[in-house]
């Protein structure tokens, strides 16, 4: 499968910003390149965003083909890095307006918890919101979206591949 040009510019474009760099206690480092992140095992911050409609369905949406991480799977949440310079509820309403289109939507905060996997550390940040606008998804990112039934999604999880950092933060959530 070859890569678009637009995909090319997209990655080097968010591998060239800074994200935050923090320690096992999220406590701030400094800003760091991505793939440098990655490369050298440290830990970044991440923020996680359940988006559900007012029937209480949770948005699932397919990550595409060119992600770093978990390319094609599936994702309950809406999120991504935290830049450097911002806060966990800033990174939240940023990444649901870029991977969704959804802006406006009153973003909760819920709580954080450290996620360990190898090439995936990171300080989570989880928020939801409620949305029964039109989604406008980023191509680059989100190949395809809906609305599902919780107890679906849970289900679904179990025979097909999920984000496994993003379906932590689900079961957190309704625990």
């Amino acid at each position: 499968m070859s890569v678009s040009d637009n995909e090319v510019a997209h990655r080097a474009a968010s591998d060239a910003e800074l994200i935050a760099w923090v320690d096992e206690a999220d406590q701030l480092l400094g800003g760091i390149v991505r793939s440098e992140l990655r490369e050298r095992g440290l830990i970044g911050r991440g923020t996680f965003i359940l988006l559900f409609n007012s029937a209480g369905e949770l948005c699932v949406h397919r990550r595409t083909l060119s992600k770093a991480l978990y390319p094609g799977y599936r994702d309950v949440a809406a999120g991504g890095m935290v830049g450097a310079s911002e806060t966990y509820a800033e990174s939240a309403a940023r990444e649901l307006a870029e991977e969704l289109g959804v802006s406006g939507a009153e973003l909760t905060a819920h709580e954080r918890f450290f996620f360990d996997q190898p090439g995936n550390r990171l300080w989570c940040a989880v928020f939801s919101a409620v949305w029964d606008g039109p989604l406008k998804l980023q191509p680059e990112e989100v190949s395809e979206a809906h609305f599902m039934p919780v107890a679906e999604v849970l289900a679904d999880a179990e025979h097909q591949p999920y984000s496994p950092d993003s379906l932590v933060a689900l079961k957190r959530y309704l625990a």
